[in-house]
């Protein structure tokens, strides 16, 4: 669940593409203006969660209004589209299940329950750490091969091989924009992860078990 909204958020925060823009000067890469890259990553937004098959997206050159994107570019920025929306799926099905299973524990009312709950919280958050932790390394050590592997895992075609020295896609969001996005992802996610466990670990702290009255404490 945790992992999932982050990417959703990642997805359709400009921000994060604006500063991608910024931090590796996707206006020379590209040699469209700032402003007319800036409102392509709206529109990309926009795509992601609209019921688009196709985007289009024109931008002022010297020459005139001309496609920011060509036919490959288009076709995989479906394929990715699907792939967000395959995760977004996933990301409020988690969530809903989460939901319910919590406001059923509270339903029951009881400590035991509740303690059971925090419990299962604390462990779930730190084997997501652990997690990360692993992937953390692995990334660091060889953050390529993960990031062909994805691609060779997510996709079901090679569309994703782009040219960067003519391709607008990869130029605007080369391979060191997606490592510091998955950096991003992992770091928000152990983010929450550390903010849950603490809580859940608070919890059972201050509200320790509760031992069963004896015969002579219960009055019999």
């Amino acid at each position: 669940m945790l992992v999932t909204t982050n990417v959703r958020w990642a997805a359709n925060e400009t921000r994060l593409y604006h500063y991608g823009f910024d931090r590796y000067d996707a206006e020379a890469a590209t040699g469209i203006s700032r402003s007319e890259l800036d409102r392509a990553a709206d529109k990309l937004v926009r795509y992601f969660n609209d019921d688009d098959q196709t985007i289009r997206v024109f931008v002022q050159e010297d020459d005139g209004r001309v496609s920011l994107f060509n036919e490959q570019e288009t076709s995989h920025l479906t394929d990715v589209k699907n792939l967000f929306r395959t995760v977004f799926r996933v990301e409020e099905v988690s969530l809903a299940f989460a939901l319910v299973f919590v406001v059923s524990v509270f339903i029951w009312a009881a400590e035991g329950p509740l303690r059971i709950l925090a419990r299962i919280v604390l462990q779930a958050s730190l084997f997501t750490l652990g997690l990360l932790a692993l992937f953390g390394v692995l990334t660091l050590v060889g953050f390529d091969e993960l990031f062909l592997r994805f691609h060779l895992v997510a996709f079901t075609n090679d569309l994703w091989k782009l040219n960067p020295d003519t391709d607008h896609l990869i130029q605007m969001f080369p391979r060191d924009f997606w490592f510091d996005a998955t950096m991003l992802v992992a770091g928000l996610t152990a983010a929450e992860a550390l903010v849950l466990a603490g809580l859940s670990a608070a919890y059972l702290r201050m509200r320790p078990m509760m031992k069963p009255l004896t015969a002579d404490q219960s009055g019999g």
